[in-house]
């Protein structure tokens, strides 16, 4: 059997969670290599020798690999792929961790963004939405499609997080609603409300690029710019960003991390109009009892509770 070899970059913290998200995917035979252990090396071993190169020393600052196996064949390719998608949203939660740069035989992450397009097939989500990649077809079957090019960026629906709050939003949202999405991605979950009825939806990220990729995205679906607002920033701390939010939306969906979640609950109600919902999801299983607590702390009642994967979304009034 021939096999892939594949490695990626990250810093000490990030070892133990990157070891744990190829666990998921059954992969448990890893190599780690971190800048601890190479000055360990040096300290222990200096008999054999009286010069280190500083490049090498340069090279392996800061550096932490994780190296691992997968079989050169379809289910190994498959797998690849939703390590990728995986890897996506672990930099998106946790930038700290990064670079986060997935490696096999010299192609690095940048190339991925054509090369696991082969693994992001259309999908069927609750009762009405179609995602289909941009360079997939898919045959007219009586649901609203939604045409997406994530790129780099996180959202594509395979994630349980993107699609329980696709499902969530796909009972939701009836024709004429005000969507706020925060932590937009590629603009899959406002883009999607809008597709599925909404009147206008406004979008945000920390990141930049999403600003560029959400856009693309909604002319892809068609969608008219004067009905879609798209910019970055941080939902916490930029007072600004807030003041253009303005407020009376229906639904406002945070699909981020526990942490931003929980500092979002007493802030999100203003934004809201009379019987508005608050959909957040991104919630790792081992902190959505906490968050659950810090929202009803903050007065909010959790109509539903859901999960998918080991992770959680609550809709919350």
């Amino acid at each position: 059997m021939k096999w892939l070899e594949l490695w990626i970059d990250t810093t000490p913290a990030g070892i133990e969670p990157v070891s744990g998200l190829l666990s998921e995917y059954g992969v448990d035979s890893l190599m780690i290599d971190e800048e601890g252990d190479f000055k360990d090396f040096l300290e222990n071993n200096k008999q054999y020798w009286d010069y280190v190169d500083e490049d090498l020393l340069k090279e392996k600052k800061g550096k932490c690999r994780v190296t691992f196996y997968l079989s050169e064949d379809d289910e190994g390719f498959h797998t690849m792929g939703q390590i990728r998608i995986a890897l996506s949203a672990l930099k998106k939660q946790h930038p700290e961790f990064s670079p986060l740069l997935m490696s096999m035989k010299n192609v690095a992450d940048e190339d991925w963004e054509n090369n696991w397009k082969a693994f992001y097939k259309p999908m069927e989500i609750g009762e009405r939405l179609l995602v289909v990649p941009e360079w997939e077809q898919a045959p007219e079957n009586g649901r609203v499609k939604l045409i997406l090019n994530p790129g780099l960026t996180f959202g594509t629906g395979s994630h349980a997080t993107t699609r329980l709050c696709l499902t969530a939003l796909d009972r939701l949202i009836q024709g004429g609603e005000k969507v706020l999405d925060l932590g937009c991605g590629s603009g899959i979950l406002s883009i999607a409300a809008l597709r599925l009825g909404a009147s206008r939806a406004f979008a945000c990220d920390v990141d930049p690029t999403c600003v560029s990729v959400a856009n693309e995205n909604a002319a892809l679906n068609g969608v008219d710019p004067a009905c879609y607002t798209v910019r970055a920033g941080d939902v916490t701390a930029d007072r600004e960003l807030a003041r253009e939010f303005g407020g009376d939306y229906d639904v406002v969906v945070a699909n981020i991390v526990a942490d931003v979640i929980i500092a979002l609950a007493p802030r999100v109600r203003p934004l809201l109009k009379q019987g508005g919902v608050f959909l957040c999801s991104g919630i790792i299983d081992d902190r959505a009892a906490e968050v659950k607590a810090k929202l009803l702390d903050a007065g909010w009642t959790v109509e539903e509770e859901n999960s998918s994967e080991g992770w959680f979304s609550y809709l919350c009034k």
